[in-house]
């Protein structure tokens, strides 16, 4: 059994870790409030720019004489996948999750056609490195609240990479905030924009005039569209990077708690048997001085 002091030299260091635990959890809570609300809010915007794409693929912009760059389909010959996940660790599952799901689709994919990848976020660019995956870009330090002009850099590599025909389809990989408890790995095509994922039928029945015409719109659009998704996808993964480090700090310091308790009673224990050791001694040497 350990000694008393060593027992003692435990609890005071798992006193200490719990400490920094609860500092930390304090800590992501704030910023997890706060990025909750920015990806909340974001939400309503990329929606009723969706529903405008909508009404505008309804109202003829997209057809045999009109045509855009970021809808242009040709035959799959290579992939881009971008990936973002956090800079930091002490986020609990979340950014194994992510890594996990970016490997599956590496490794589908690598079936058909070479992959290349683009990452945002330190943990996945060590992921993509041990993995020996064709790494083009690394973004790093893009902060625990990104803004649109953060994430712009990123969007542009994209695009030009695409309209350029250096690959044939873009996909993004990100976690989705749904609630505190929970953050989805989510990975999507982002690119070419699926025209007929656009059409909404609330926008197709109402009769908007466009100017100077729904095909010049619907350019104008699209770049904005594209730059809306990899920024929600960035507000996603900030809220979701939040709530998990909140929740993994929070299950530490509960685990630092219950090891103390134990170690106290631990602690007890050894004293008790000390106790009771000097006592038999002194028991002996009173038994032996009287004999």
């Amino acid at each position: 059994m350990p000694s008393v002091r060593q027992i003692r030299g435990r609890i005071r260091s798992v006193r200490n870790t719990s400490r920094v635990t609860r500092a930390m959890q304090m800590v992501a809570a704030s910023k997890m409030r706060r990025a909750q609300e920015a990806v909340t809010a974001s939400r309503p915007y990329a929606e009723k720019l969706r529903e405008v794409l909508g009404g505008l693929v309804a109202a003829g912009a997209v057809g045999p004489d009109l045509s855009h760059p970021l809808l242009e389909r040709r035959p799959v010959n290579s992939v881009l996948l971008l990936a973002i996940s956090p800079d930091r660790g002490l986020a609990g599952g979340m950014p194994g999750n992510l890594s996990r799901a970016s490997g599956e689709f590496l490794r589908a994919q690598l079936r058909e056609h070479p992959v290349s990848v683009v990452t945002a976020g330190k943990k996945v660019r060590d992921f993509m490195v041990r993995a020996g995956a064709d790494l083009k870009a690394s973004f790093t330090d893009m902060g625990d609240r990104p803004s649109m002009a953060d994430t712009l850099a990123v969007t542009r590599l994209v695009e030009q990479t695409y309209t350029s025909g250096g690959v044939d389809e873009v996909h993004i990989a990100y976690s989705k905030y749904v609630n505190t408890l929970v953050q989805q790995p989510v990975v999507q095509r982002l690119l070419p924009i699926a025209a007929e994922g656009l059409e909404d039928e609330s926008a197709a029945a109402t009769d908007y005039i466009y100017e100077p015409d729904a095909g010049t719109v619907l350019g104008a659009l699209l770049p904005r569209f594209l730059e809306m998704q990899v920024y929600q996808a960035f507000l996603e993964n900030s809220a979701s990077e939040q709530s998990a480090r909140m929740v993994a700090m929070r299950n530490a310091t509960e685990a630092a708690e219950d090891m103390i308790e134990s170690l106290t009673l631990e602690l007890n224990k050894a004293r008790q048997n000390m106790i009771t050791a000097e006592l038999l001694d002194l028991v002996g040497g009173t038994a032996a001085l009287e004999g």
